[in-house]
């Protein structure tokens, strides 16, 4: 099957009677897509934009619903946007408990098992310790090399000039992986017991050196939950297929 990479042949371009049947899209650019008449039947979308954006079907923006949707499927998801430390300690805890509860359930043969271009179990704990230290460590602490070395870094971080030294090429054991992110889960634990409504509100800068966007900190804390939801979205869809 042909394969198209990092092309923009594809823009502004219209298809006619043509067929995407089984076609796959990753890390690819749809905004602003349109769509008539077409044939969607058992059409899958995971975007982790989704929320910043809409999606219209049959008229109608379909992402109040999704969210609705997830909110329902996991409880607490909806305090990712809390904006008191209240609300975010209690969304924190939410969203450990959910993530303890699919650790534990994990069956031992499916922790480094993977679907197709996705991570596995193991994979995605060691890239939640790597967004705790970018966003906490990093962010909110300005810790000057926040990385562990056993965290799991994005896919397109070496071809952006990220320096991939810092991070281990042997996978490390279970043991070490949930070792370590009890340490961070705790870091975040300890760092939210104390958080005021006036650190919240301190600005910061994007830990991946953006130079448009300053979070504060509450943001910062938001963007490590909306990680951990989205990826024990992911892990909890892939266990259900893999098993």
């Amino acid at each position: 099957m042909t394969t198209y990479s990092r092309t923009k042949e594809f823009e502004g371009a219209t298809f006619v009677r043509a067929s995407f049947k089984g076609a796959t899209l990753r890390f690819s650019d749809v905004s602003g897509v349109t769509m008539r008449g077409v044939d969607v039947g058992g059409l899958d979308i995971d975007s982790h934009d989704l929320f910043f954006g809409s999606l219209i079907v049959n008229g109608v923006d379909v992402v109040p619903l999704v969210d609705a949707e997830l909110n329902r499927q996991f409880p607490g998801r909806e305090l990712q946007k809390a904006q008191t430390p209240e609300g975010l300690r209690a969304g924190w805890v939410a969203v450990q408990s959910a993530w303890q509860t699919t650790v534990d359930a994990a069956p031992a043969h499916l922790v480094d098992a993977h679907v197709e271009d996705e991570w596995s179990l193991a994979q995605t704990l060691r890239h939640l310790v790597l967004a705790t230290d970018a966003w906490l460590r990093g962010g909110i602490l300005r810790i000057e090399q926040p990385f562990h070395e056993i965290g799991q870094i994005f896919t397109g971080a070496q071809e952006m000039g990220f320096d991939m030294s810092v991070f281990r090429t042997d996978p490390p054991p279970l043991e070490e992986v949930l070792a370590v992110r009890a340490e961070r889960q705790q870091l975040v634990t300890d760092f939210l017991a104390t958080a005021t409504p006036e650190l919240l509100a301190e600005e910061r800068d994007d830990p991946w050196g953006g130079g448009d966007w300053h979070p504060s900190v509450g943001d910062c804390i938001r963007v490590i939950l909306e990680e951990e939801w989205a990826h024990l979205r992911y892990v909890r869809r892939d266990l259900a297929l893999l098993g």
